[in-house]
């Protein structure tokens, strides 16, 4: 019987373990389908690269190698080369003190402190609390000519954020610009990346946009992004920042390839590309006699004669009557007789000194103290100020607005993809911490170019990462990155996670019980176990026919019957007479749970 429960025991557990395995999958699909949706047609995605085994020490970074030469890529590994290709600004910041003005904040290409990929170098922000600036010229000018636009480089805030910059400023103009005087107001097409003060997280995408008409420059800014973003600045580690402008006017913004918003730039930035075809007409004011009142009183309405407006709201209550023990001479409150005036109290200045005051010990068993007044209650007199009623206004005109005249600066532009041609790659920054790695720029018109990129820099940095953090946490944060945007799925991961374990041990728990319960009844009726069963059954050999006789009469003692009372010295000579029977015979001596209980 034992084994047979053991073996249902088991099976048991299999299925709940097989159960909970279900849920598991059940909730990565679902997680899967979600990310599929938030991924749009045209989104860059990376495909995992399977073949690679899982290695346990630091893998070794690869220099990236493209076929075709994009308009500009940077994966830092070259000191002498970054020295070459780069220029730190020596401009000064308009509007700031002359202290902090200069850009002179420290930049350096080095192996970040934790770095996931043994000579990974990157770009790091050395200083706190000063300006940064430091650019770089395409390969080729990026003119937007039908092609989309795709741009992506990775950030890795290795000591949080607690309030500055990385974004990309990507400048406009032609090859002869200088790059020595980069500034605040240095002319750019597109600002992009993350930025942080306080509680305030955003992602910036702008894009400077002319005025077709007169020839004026504004800033359009994408709506912010619906999900939370705090994490990428607190997590410290590197995330992959990716915009994708399309020619039909769309656009991406991805942070670790997976979309965080998007839209139209005709119709989801602000304020928008085109002006209204209308406006209000400024020179055109309301009417002195327009009446936008829709109710006004009665004119034909009366106060009626009983109505007193004298009544107050609150009258005593006149049915009131003093409680029996109220005390009308003492006082609720009374100086305190052990207070003593200090030692320093000056009347002079301090004026004359009193006891405070404490609650009269005389008032807590009696219903109150001092002069009792009755309560007041409401008055069934009263009516208040008498108004007279609302009616609708025959005069009403509705409410005035000014009336609306075709725009003079009207434009229609249905192509503000065709953006002021980009030149030169910068960051200028402003940051109160210090150690921002900046890697991987890529600048690029073809998707699988910028895929193949992204394959050989940020998705193998990211793998590392993962490996180097270990599996358990990974798949923490996993569940907890999936849930900040998703809450409702913490109630999946309680039916399909949490309530298969509780069930599993609380059907542990009762199956102990159960089997305690049959030993504690075996014990108390005397009913033979598993093991004296098989002596009862005869399946030792050596067993000889009296110890079959023996054992079928255990097995008849165990059956409920009604039998005489016996003195207890009669039983143990009986007992004993039969274990000398059993011995000369060579049958087995009967285990003491075989004998029948003795009556105290």
């Amino acid at each position: 019987m034992d084994s047979r429960n053991k073996q249902n025991s088991i099976m048991r557990l299999h299925n709940l373990l097989l159960l909970l395995l279900i849920g598991l999958t059940a909730v990565a699909k679902v997680t899967a389908d979600f990310d599929d949706d938030d991924d749009d047609e045209g989104a860059v995605e990376v495909e995992p690269d399977e073949t690679e085994p899982i290695v346990t020490e630091k893998p070794v970074y690869e220099t990236p190698k493209l076929k075709m030469k994009p308009f500009f890529a940077e994966p830092f590994d070259n000191v002498q080369e970054f020295k070459k290709r780069w220029t730190q600004s020596q401009a000064k910041k308009d509007g700031a003190e002359e202290e902090i003005s200069k850009y002179d904040g420290k930049w350096a290409v080095e192996e970040p402190k934790e770095s996931s990929l043994l000579g990974d170098l990157g770009l790091i922000l050395k200083s706190k609390a000063k300006h940064h600036a430091v650019a770089s010229k395409l390969d080729r000018p990026f003119d937007f000519s039908g092609k989309p636009f795709i741009v992506s480089y990775e950030v890795k805030f290795q000591n949080g954020l607690d309030c500055g910059g990385a974004y990309i400023k990507l400048l406009s103009g032609s090859d002869k610009i200088d790059l020595k005087s980069f500034h605040d107001k240095t002319p750019y097409t597109v600002m992009f990346g993350p930025d942080k003060c306080g509680l305030d997280h955003k992602l910036h995408f702008i894009f400077r946009h002319k005025n077709p008409l007169t020839g004026e420059i504004e800033e359009k800014h994408a709506n912010k992004p619906s999900g939370k973003l705090d994490k990428y600045f607190t997590d410290k580690k590197t995330h992959l920042y990716t915009l994708v402008v399309n020619p039909d006017n769309t656009f991406e913004v991805s942070v670790d390839n997976n979309v965080v918003n998007s839209g139209s730039l005709l119709e989801d930035v602000n304020p928008p590309v085109n002006p209204p075809k209308e406006i209000e007409d400024p020179k055109d004011k309301k009417p002195e006699d327009w009446d936008e009142n829709e109710k006004i009183p009665d004119p034909d309405a009366s106060k009626p004669e009983d109505w007193d407006e004298d009544q107050p709201i609150e009258i005593p209550d006149e049915s009131a009557v003093k409680p029996d023990g109220w005390l009308d001479d003492e006082q609720p409150l009374i100086p305190d007789p052990d207070a003593a005036k200090p030692d320093d109290w000056d009347e002079e200045m301090d004026g004359e000194w009193e006891a405070p005051l404490i609650e009269n010990p005389e008032c807590q068993n009696a219903p109150g103290c001092g002069e009792w007044n009755r309560p007041n209650i409401p008055n069934p007199l009263y009516k208040g100020k008498w108004r007279p009623p609302m009616i609708d206004n025959p005069n009403y005109q509705g409410e005035w607005k000014p009336r609306r005249i075709s725009n003079p600066h009207w434009f229609e532009d249905n192509e503000p993809y065709k953006m002021t041609p980009i030149n030169a790659l910068g960051l200028e920054l402003w940051s109160m911490t210090d150690e921002i790695v900046f890697d991987n720029f890529i600048i690029t018109d073809d998707r699988e170019e910028h895929t193949t990129w992204l394959q050989q820099t940020w998705e193998k940095k990211n793998n590392a990462e993962l490996y180097s953090s270990g599996g358990t946490s990974a798949l923490v944060q996993g569940i907890l990155d999936v849930t900040q945007d998703r809450p409702w799925l913490w109630a999946v991961f309680l039916v399909v996670v949490v309530l298969p374990v509780v069930l599993l041990v609380a059907y542990c728990c009762i199956s102990k019980d159960k089997s305690e319960d049959i030993d504690a009844a075996r014990k108390k009726t005397d009913e033979p176990s598993p093991d004296d069963e098989s002596e009862v059954k005869g399946d030792n050999p050596d067993e000889t026919g009296d110890s079959k006789k023996t054992a079928k009469k255990s097995k008849a003692a165990l059956e409920p019957q009604e039998e005489p009372e016996v003195e207890e010295d009669e039983e143990i000579s009986q007992e004993e007479s039969q274990e000398e029977a059993d011995e000369k015979s060579g049958s087995p001596r009967r285990s003491p749970r075989k004998r029948k209980s003795r009556k105290d």
